[in-house]
């Protein structure tokens, strides 16, 4: 989990670097990809609307003459099939995107300069999120309120404009109504891609739910507090759906286009789609440095819980030498980030964003996930687990219960491993666009995959070579069996359960809730 908390911070926090720059690009009237300007490098393909194809038509002398389309019609011609010549053509945000912001290369072979406009922005998110981790809970915590509740407060404020727009029906339409195409659940990268967001919403898998439950008091309700931010979370992103669709309804409606035209994921639809629908608002920079701020509040709040997975790890692991210099350890993993991190923000860094999210924080997750739930539901038992929620929450009846054993033991790691193996079986070679990434790529990222997610078997190999017992079922047993210290670390929370049992001295001193099992 640390290592994939750890590769996933790479990416993310380049996007939240995107974000800066494109708030800071917000500050300018007109929004510089309003339209093709020559003094980002807008070339002769940039265009607001599609140019007419050209075509190559035989004249009545037997010459070939190249002709365009207001030719055709005053002449009372036609274009015979096959002799169209389509011009290309990118829209201004897009080419802004691509030429001012990114520089992109070609390939992720040419790896070109870095692009020092987003180093310094990548500079300034790492500041940002060192800042506000320097004192671990008690700084991050009070900056979680405001990250936390503004994007909300921009929502609801896109959402109001963008129901006002004309056209803003056709948007909504598309997204929940008859337009919707229901054939992409046939598509096993839209499940996976579903699930993986669905883990990175709650921070499933990435250890950051474990490190945060650690600063918790010992009752706290954590199945009340779990119901809630699902809730809360899935109805966010309907919430969201609403705000964004509407505004790209009016820019279909505008551009006389369907929504699928003009819609796009990912990246796309953050710095491409919904800047272009923005500059085509009044007062469009105000909208767009709203949105951008929005965007960065949301990803900072992701790195917070994210690196906080990294730093407690780091500090738990060598609590007598690491605990009293916090601000050095977060010092040191920040600057080491970056400067991992630049390698993002050369020409080619789109490349291996693109990469690193389809590959590491996709297959990974995912993974890391049903192991976690094969290693509490199969091997520490679902029982045991129960027991020790009830000594937090109080007892709960056996229906209860019957339903979350259920999920937990099959429902849940079926749909998982189904997932994986449907994933695999229908997998395609990575690309960017149009551009395929080379063998060596694909091969280095599958090896990024593999290290860290080999540490998993790993480790249980050892623990298994290093029990005491005379058999290998035996040595198997008492390497799934939890350690003799196992339990809640003050003495007052262990029961009767765990009452004979003594905690290790050099155990983390933040930690009241239940620690990992022992696998």
């Amino acid at each position: 989990m640390v290592l994939l908390a750890f590769v996933g911070s790479i990416s993310y926090s380049c996007i939240v670097g995107y974000s800066l720059f494109y708030l800071f690009a917000s500050f300018q009237s007109p929004l510089p990809w309003a339209d093709c300007f020559s003094w980002w490098g807008a070339d002769e393909t940039c265009s607001r609307s599609p140019r007419d194809p050209l075509c190559n038509l035989i004249m009545d002398d037997g010459y070939f003459e190249i002709v365009n389309t207001t030719w055709l019609l005053a002449n009372n011609k036609t274009c015979s099939n096959g002799s169209e010549i389509h011009i290309p053509h990118q829209g201004p945000s897009e080419q802004y995107w691509d030429k001012e912001v990114l520089r992109r290369s070609n390939s992720i072979d040419e790896t070109g300069e870095i692009v020092w406009h987003l180093a310094l922005c990548l500079l300034l998110t790492w500041l940002i999120i060192g800042a506000a981790l320097s004192k671990g809970i008690k700084s991050s915590g009070k900056v979680v309120y405001f990250t936390a509740i503004f994007p909300y407060v921009v929502l609801t404020i896109l959402l109001i404009r963008g129901l006002t727009l004309e056209g803003s029906l056709k948007g909504i339409e598309f997204y929940i109504g008859n337009q919707s195409d229901f054939s992409r659940l046939a598509d096993a990268q839209v499940w996976k891609d579903a699930a993986t967001q669905i883990f990175f919403s709650f921070s499933v898998g990435w250890g950051s739910l474990i490190t945060l439950s650690s600063y918790n008091k010992f009752h706290n309700n954590c199945y009340r507090d779990t119901i809630t931010v699902c809730v809360v979370n899935s109805a966010t992103s309907v919430f969201a759906g609403f705000a964004i669709f509407s505004v790209l309804g009016h820019m279909a409606h505008i551009q006389d286009k369907s929504v699928s035209e003009v819609a796009q994921s990912g990246l796309g639809l953050a710095f491409i789609a919904y800047p272009e629908a923005l500059a085509q608002l009044p007062w469009a920079p105000l909208w767009s440095a709203l949105f951008f701020f929005m965007l960065i509040t949301l990803g900072l709040d992701t790195q917070f819980a994210t690196l906080e997975t990294v730093i407690t790890t780091l500090m738990d692991q060598f609590p007598s030498f690491l605990q009293s210099k916090r601000l050095y350890v977060t010092s040191g993993v920040c600057l080491l980030l970056y400067l991992v991190g630049l390698v993002c923000v050369t020409q080619a860094g789109i490349y291996w964003i693109n990469l690193i999210d389809y590959f590491c924080t996709g297959w990974i997750l995912v993974t890391v996930a049903l192991l976690e739930l094969i290693g509490i539901s199969w091997i520490y038992g679902t029982v045991k687990f129960i027991k020790d929620i009830e000594m937090m929450i109080g007892r709960k009846n056996f229906l209860f219960w019957l339903w979350w054993r259920v999920c937990w033991l099959f429902i849940s790691p079926c749909l998982l491993a189904a997932i994986i193996i449907w994933s695999l079986a229908t997998i395609a070679p990575p690309i960017h666009g149009t551009v395929e990434y080379p063998v060596w790529a694909t091969v280095l990222v599958w090896c990024m995959v593999t290290f860290c997610a080999m540490w998993i078997p790993i480790v249980a190999i050892v623990r298994v070579v290093q029990a005491e017992a005379s058999s290998l079922w035996l040595k198997l047993s008492a390497a799934c069996a939890s350690a003799p210290d196992w339990g809640p670390y003050l003495e007052q929370h262990r029961g009767e359960r765990y009452r004979n049992k003594s905690y290790s001295a050099d155990a983390p001193i933040h930690i009241e809730l239940l620690t990992e099992p022992e696998v």
